[in-house]
């Protein structure tokens, strides 16, 4: 695939994925690599412009991470944002220092004044709210350079050398919170970088089946369709590409949301593939019978998946490919050269030890969950599957509190139902992220007609956010939650009470379990 390439070096900055982002839904493609990328690799690569990420260090600290001192000389425009910009001040002649107190050191919302001579500030207001986060301070800024935008704590908040095109800005503009940050983003690539805007969905949806048809030839194909996103867009995209070569196994484990088995299985009736749904639902549970510790539960259902998995795979016959549903993000967190690893992914790092097949496809490793969901709508995947929440690979049974039997299931799936009803008929889903309901293991009294209850507590839950890395709870209006608490105690046995969770993460988790 052939587009112009922005590289954002990472420097241990927790909005790296963000700020790739941002540069994608400008239409540039971009890549993460680590601070630790050769300058050979990265001249290699031809980008047509260079981001320094934040990060948590100080550039002064002989420990911190350092930029190589050849990339300012290979002519390419660089950004530096955050830790990036004191990067830039330290390595071509300035000087960094700990900001004194109450001087220079800024967190948070920070009304922020700007040069629109500067191309990176050209066309917008001269003033708006930044998103801070700096301790340190550019006490000294490199000779060549000018100040470009000052706050009233901090004269040294954007600095610019046009005529090498290197900027710094001490705040994110990639985060919601900089009202500017994203017109700021797209002037750099724009206006400095001289960015074409040629990345599209569609020609990647193009390239993506032409590779995969050379790859694959005549072979056979098997994936496993879990029914979300990932897994939804990687079956259609190959589907679209070889057809009939294509087995997907679909798992259904019974630990579904109401009626998304069959939805599952109808998206890919259009196709000529081969569909096998392996309805497990009696074995999962036999095997789930008592167990109430969550990590165990995880532990269970994923290797039970893979035992399914593995009996209708067998039943196929030779296969030569197969396909995960790994994307960028998987990529990112199970760790990029010496950057930290957030949490390991199942699908990255090679193949199952069971398994034996020429090799893996990865067509979504390079894209975005965003971008993953846009590719799908370019394949003609219904909205439902496109625009899925994120949900657990345990599924329900994360969701339930305690024991998992098939009553409470049916009790959960029916109340969940209603929540996203609701929500959906209020027009509220492009407010929130993600929104569920759990259903606990407390027991309280109530009173319905004249009789007396005891029957369980249901809980709902809300999120908005960025990356799921951190949330809020979601503001949902009182009128709404209203009319979800009377057609759940109305509408579904066995719960008399309901609650909201209004707990952000941190300290709570999105998920309960």
């Amino acid at each position: 695939m052939n587009h112009q390439l922005v590289i954002v070096l990472d420097f241990g900055g927790q909005y790296n994925q963000l700020i790739a982002r941002r540069v994608r839904e400008c239409g540039v493609y971009c890549e993460v690599k680590p601070y630790t990328t050769s300058v050979a690799e990265i001249k290699a690569l031809a980008p047509i412009g260079i981001i320094f990420t934040g990060g948590p260090g100080s550039v002064y600290d002989l420990k911190a991470p350092q930029a190589d001192p050849e990339l300012f000389r290979l002519g390419v425009p660089i950004l530096g944002i955050c830790y990036g910009c004191q990067l830039l001040a330290h390595n071509l002649g300035g000087r960094v220092t700990a900001a004194q107190e109450n001087t220079a050191r800024e967190y948070g919302k920070t009304e922020t004044f700007f040069d629109p001579d500067c191309k990176l500030f050209r066309g917008l207001p001269p003033q708006s709210v930044t998103w801070m986060s700096h301790g340190d301070y550019m006490e000294k800024v490199p000779e060549g350079f000018s100040l470009v935008a000052h706050s009233d704590a901090c004269p040294n908040v954007a600095i610019c050398d046009e005529s090498r095109g290197f900027y710094g800005v001490q705040f994110h503009p990639e985060v919601n919170h900089t009202e500017n940050g994203f017109g700021m983003i797209r002037n750099f690539l724009y206006k400095v970088c001289g960015a074409k805007g040629d990345w599209t969905m569609g020609d990647y949806k193009a390239a993506a089946i032409r590779q995969i048809r050379e790859k694959v030839g005549s072979g056979k194909v098997l994936l496993a369709l879990s029914g979300g996103v990932d897994s939804s867009v990687a079956a259609a995209l190959l589907a679209e590409a070889v057809g009939n070569q294509l087995t997907c196994v679909f798992v259904d484990h019974g630990l579904m949301r109401l009626n998304e088995g069959d939805e599952v299985e109808q998206a890919f009736a259009k196709w000529d593939i081969h569909f096998v749904r392996a309805n497990a639902e009696a074995l999962f549970l036999s095997k789930l019978a008592g167990v109430t510790e969550p990590e165990r539960k995880r532990k269970i259902i994923g290797e039970e998946f893979i035992r399914v998995f593995e009996a209708e795979a067998k039943k196929i016959g030779k296969v030569d490919y197969l396909v995960q549903g790994t994307i960028y993000p998987d990529v990112i967190e199970s760790g990029l050269g010496d950057a930290a690893v957030i949490k390991s992914h199942h699908n990255v790092g090679g193949l199952p030890d069971y398994v034996d097949f020429k090799e893996i496809i990865e067509p979504l490793r390079l894209l975005f969950k965003d971008e993953v969901r846009q590719l799908g709508r370019e394949l003609g995947l219904p909205k439902y599957l496109v625009m899925r929440q994120p949900f657990p690979g345990p599924g329900l049974a994360i969701r339930i509190i305690g024991e998992i039997t098939k009553e409470k299931l049916d009790t959960l799936r029916l109340a969940d139902f209603i929540f996203r009803d609701e929500i959906a008929k209020a027009h509220l889903e492009g407010t929130m992220n993600q929104y569920f309901a759990v259903l606990t293991n407390m027991r309280s009294v109530g009173v319905m007609g004249d009789g007396r209850t005891y029957d369980y507590t249901l809980a709902l839950r809300s999120v908005t956010t960025t990356d799921f890395m951190t949330a809020d709870w979601t503001r949902i209006p009182y009128e709404v939650l209203d009319r979800v608490s009377v057609r759940i105690v109305n509408e579904v046995p066995n719960i008399n009470r309901i609650v909201y969770d209004i707990t952000s993460k941190p300290p709570a988790t999105i998920e309960w379990e």
